[in-house]
């Protein structure tokens, strides 16, 4: 069996695309992958996705969206993929169990943050460890947090999140930022940023939520403690495409190189997320490039059956 459309992911993107081609009677499979839903099953109430002016949990979004896309028609499978074959039409799709075939492709796998790797760390995601400094400033109002990082992420994060807190601490490896000059200075020169150089969080603090941090100096292997109600880890993200290797484009940090957004090189490949978007990263923009790619999927099949029924 040929598929009219295959979706890799299961967060926003992916469950948007599988809502809209459902919805024109495409009746997708989506490919979860074995840790289904994505980066919002890390996060406790999104209080920024549009229709929930209390907030939803994460969790119970992405259990909605799914069910919205299997009420139309949406079919599951709960594997990863190892390959892609995208040299010819229907393009294949291999997992553990089985390789498939489907006429258009929609990637929507995603990025994953990059973690500390201390023990610690998992006990407390969602409850005082956050990824995602615009996605969750507002529950450290008037509290003191934490950012690990040295790149322009950790300082935009860090600035962004003076406009809530009562302060940030920049914890860094390194004597000096890779972050660009100008964003150095800005953070240099806010009252409510200061920064702990040479130094790695050894350990997260707390009970049921954080309440400090252990850091040691990496050059004295000096131990200290700080307060906090939170921590921040600005490392960097690495985009989900380890099986597209040799099939698609990538740039250097591993995104898909786009041709029109949702495009790829490849006619009938599309896609949608947080794997090719590196500036955004929200569940709403993510559920966005998501619909554009189903649409795209819409012509192109569209197209197809003219071409097949001339």
């Amino acid at each position: 069996m040929v598929e009219n459309v295959i979706i890799i992911g299961s967060g926003p993107a992916g469950l948007s695309a599988a809502l809209y081609t459902a919805r024109e009677d495409f009746k997708p499979l989506v490919i979860t992958g074995v840790e289904a839903g994505g980066q919002l099953l890390l996060t406790t109430v999104v209080e920024n996705f549009p229709a929930f002016p209390d907030g939803v949990y994460g969790s119970e979004l992405i259990d909605l969206m799914r069910k919205q896309a299997e009420k139309f028609g949406t079919r599951f499978l709960g594997e990863n993929v190892e390959s892609v074959d995208f040299s010819k039409r229907p393009f294949k799709v291999k997992t553990p169990s089985q390789e498939l075939e489907a006429n258009s492709v929609i990637i929507a796998t995603g990025a994953s943050a990059k973690w500390l790797g201390i023990p610690s760390e998992k006990q407390f995601i969602g409850k005082g460890i956050s990824s995602c400094a615009t996605c969750d400033a507002p529950f450290f109002k008037k509290k003191d947090v934490a950012i690990v990082g040295g790149g322009d992420t950790a300082m935009e994060d860090s600035l962004f999140l003076t406009k809530f807190v009562n302060s940030v601490t920049i914890i860094h490896r390194r004597d000096s930022f890779r972050a660009s000059k100008i964003m150095q200075e800005r953070v240099k020169n806010n009252p409510k940023i200061k920064i702990i150089w040479n130094s790695v969080v050894e350990e997260v603090l707390g009970d049921s939520k954080v309440t400090g941090a252990k850091i040691r100096d990496v050059n004295t292997n000096e131990e200290k403690q700080l307060q906090l109600d939170g921590v921040f880890v600005a490392i960097g993200y690495k985009p989900n495409t380890d099986f597209l290797k040799g099939a698609l484009d990538l740039d250097k940090a591993g995104y898909i190189i786009t041709e029109d957004e949702v495009k790829t090189k490849i006619d009938g490949v599309f896609v949608a997320g947080d794997v090719a978007d590196h500036i955004y990263r929200q569940a709403v923009t993510a559920a966005a490039s998501g619909t554009k790619a189903a649409l795209e999927v819409r012509a192109y099949i569209q197209n197809l059956d003219y071409k097949d029924s001339k």
